[in-house]
């Protein structure tokens, strides 16, 4: 075999375990991403559903809360907290602001076991107008 037909196999191998190291972060670090962005949007979805159920005419927070909660749940998301900080949608008068928070961690929520980034905690708020 030819020297310097060697000293590229060498050099390539080199150039492998240099680069390998950031091409496995770059994996791992994107699927971290799209997990978080995965669970904020489902957050939003769940909020957004619960609230407006929760307007409907008759209905109340419990029905929105059931709404959210079935939708967290198809969606695999656990640990969730789902809160009407504005009272009772069923006791707001028509025209009145009525607000659902939903959280969730990242924490319990991540597909990959081990952190790579910090945990938090991911929150998603939504104001509607009682009808």
């Amino acid at each position: 075999m030819c020297p310097s037909r060697a000293r590229r196999r060498g050099v390539a191998a080199v150039e492998f375990a240099v680069c390998l190291p950031m091409i496995i972060l770059l994996v791992f670090g994107s699927i971290e991403a799209s997990s978080f962005i995965f669970l904020k949007q489902s957050l939003n979805a769940a909020a957004y559903e619960g609230v407006r159920e929760a307007i409907r005419l008759g209905s109340d927070s419990d029905a929105g809360t059931e709404r959210a909660t079935a939708i967290l749940n198809a969606r695999g998301v656990s640990d969730f907290v789902i809160e009407f900080p504005s009272g009772d949608a069923g006791a707001a008068d028509r025209g009145d602001a009525v607000v659902i928070t939903v959280s969730a961690p990242t924490g319990s929520n991540r597909p990959i076991t081990g952190q790579l980034l910090s945990d938090r905690t991911l929150v998603a708020r939504v104001v509607m107008v009682k009808e």
